[in-house]
């Protein structure tokens, strides 16, 4: 057994643990009684956890309760990138990541992370909902994951401790949480700021205890993981639109008869209008939360940020693949490419 398979296996078991399930043989059998397993990072409530709870709840109906889910909320079976691998090796039938995990698995999906890239929410969501979006889903199967939906991860801006960022100068020399991508180091690097690649829960801490001076991230993350509390400086850069991801795994998926996988995908499309309509009243939410709070929050013209940042596309796609794509969703803006 390799030094990589063997982690896995070690994480595996950890998580059989925690979910009380027994046997590694068949990858650790991938239900909990008669339901699926699924895990988020984000806590109850949050738009993606209850979309991915409503899905299961669509699941349950259509079935007849024959096939139901259970949600582990809150990081409580570790961070994305430990989950992720966990769910390509069956241990995990779903689960709900961010696109950073999947850019060193699967090059297209670094296309639709790349800053600057939509130019509006509406252009975010036609490109997803379209063929590009299928493409995209589709390039996952042979890493072991079947995706099955996006789901919105709205604007992400830039938060920290020290003052107000208002020109990409402002940024040089701050220590910026990443996660773990190389696009999104590239990213802040191409600001002039030390990107430090680091799990999502251990941002607040981080925060806190000084290792760094800050990170980015959307409205409804940056209230919910109460690092505004620490970053009193939120400036919106809005540099990144980039969706999550609702995926399974194969091996749970190649269990399923063809009629029952037909019924989880159609679950999981009907759960993305829901959770679009959670994550927009979420959002307005979270805004109110932390603007009364006392945080400083300041407009940017992003016109420097982007001409900095968008640099960095050509060095990010090393394919006629990824290129290709990337002119068809600029051909999806309102002016065109």
């Amino acid at each position: 057994m390799s030094v990589i398979s063997a982690a896995i296996s070690r994480r595996s078991a950890l998580i059989c643990g925690t979910i009380g399930l027994a046997g590694l043989a068949s990858g650790c059998a991938p239900r909990l009684g008669n339901a699926f397993t699924s895990a988020d990072t984000h806590v109850l409530g949050y738009p993606t956890v209850e979309a991915v709870i409503r899905f299961g709840e669509l699941l349950s109906k259509r079935t007849d309760g024959r096939l139901s889910l259970k949600m582990f909320a809150g990081g409580q079976l570790g961070n994305e990138r430990d989950t992720l691998e966990i769910t390509t090796f069956g241990g995990l039938d779903f689960n709900r990541v961010n696109l950073a995990p999947l850019n060193s698995i699967e090059p297209l999906t670094k296309v639709i992370a790349l800053p600057f890239l939509f130019e509006s929410t509406q252009h975010m969501r036609t490109t997803l909902d379209g063929p590009i979006g299928d493409e995209i889903l589709e390039s996952l199967e042979p890493h072991g994951l079947i995706g099955l939906c996006f789901y919105d991860s709205g604007s992400r801006s830039f938060y920290n401790t020290r003052g107000p960022i208002r020109e990409p100068a402002d940024m040089r020399g701050l220590k910026l949480r990443v996660p773990g991508s190389d696009l999104y180091v590239s990213m802040v690097q191409s600001l002039g700021a030390d990107a430090v690649p680091m799990p999502l829960d251990e941002v607040y801490q981080s925060l806190a205890q000084g290792v760094i001076d800050g990170a980015e991230n959307n409205w409804p993350s940056f209230e919910s993981g109460k690092h505004y509390e620490v970053a009193r400086y939120y400036s919106l850069t809005n540099h990144l639109l980039a969706p999550e991801v609702f995926v399974m795994s194969k091996i749970s998926w190649d269990k399923l008869t063809a009629s029952d996988q037909q019924i989880v995908r159609e679950a999981a499309r009907e759960s993305v209008p829901y959770m679009r309509e959670l994550w927009d009243t979420q959002v307005e939410r979270s805004k109110e939360i932390v603007i009364s709070s006392g945080v400083e929050v300041n407009e940017v013209d992003p016109a420097p940020f982007a001409e900095a940042m968008t640099a960095m596309w050509d060095r990010s796609l090393d394919n006629a693949r990824q290129r290709d794509m990337l002119e068809r969703v600029l051909a999806l803006r309102t002016g065109g490419a």
